[in-house]
């Protein structure tokens, strides 16, 4: 299964729906917050079904807050990352994943794009379409799962470029 997944988005749609909009070959889309309310417009402007949760600009402490897959690789846990506290590094994250019997988590809110791979977890945040941090250029991330396994890169924008999905530089910094 192929994952388009998209977070930190803050109301700026242009880009996102692009990219969405390129994605056909993507068998799931995901929005990992702020706002939850951009999933709901991509999902309107764009046709596709959009899987979200809530992030901390979000205002809204609903069960929103994360959302469990069950995948054929296991189980993935989508949540924001601010009530897991992520700017201050993955242990409450690694403690919820393991909580929920999750392999792998999708996550934002740090605005810095990562693919990290540790004590049996696979992390994978794909930074900001709109405001990403470090000096980074725009980006999202994309997952594959397969029987056994999840394997995910990041996809990096030219900064101020709205390139065609499938002309996008990919790696994994």
């Amino acid at each position: 299964m192929k994952f388009l997944i998209l977070s930190d988005t803050h109301r700026n749609l242009e880009r996102a729906a692009e990219i969405i909009d390129a994605a056909k070959d993507a068998d799931r889309i995901v929005h990992l917050g702020d706002m939850s309310a951009d999933a709901r417009e991509l999902s309107r402007l764009t046709k596709r079904e959009i899987l979200s949760v809530n992030g901390n600009c979000d205002f809204d402490f609903s069960d929103g807050n994360y959302k469990l897959l069950e995948t054929e690789c296991g189980r993935i846990l989508l949540l924001h990352g601010h009530r897991e506290q992520v700017k201050s590094g993955l242990l409450r994250l690694r403690r919820r994943a393991a909580e929920l019997g999750c392999g792998a988590v999708f996550f934002g809110h740090t605005h810095i794009a990562c693919v990290r791979k540790e004590n049996g977890f696979t992390f994978v945040n794909p930074g900001s379409l709109t405001y990403p941090a470090a000096g980074a250029d725009p980006s999202y991330a994309v997952a594959y799962t397969r029987p056994g396994g999840l394997s995910a890169s990041v996809v990096y924008i030219e900064p101020g470029g709205a390139l065609p999905y499938e002309d996008i530089r990919q790696s994994e910094r």
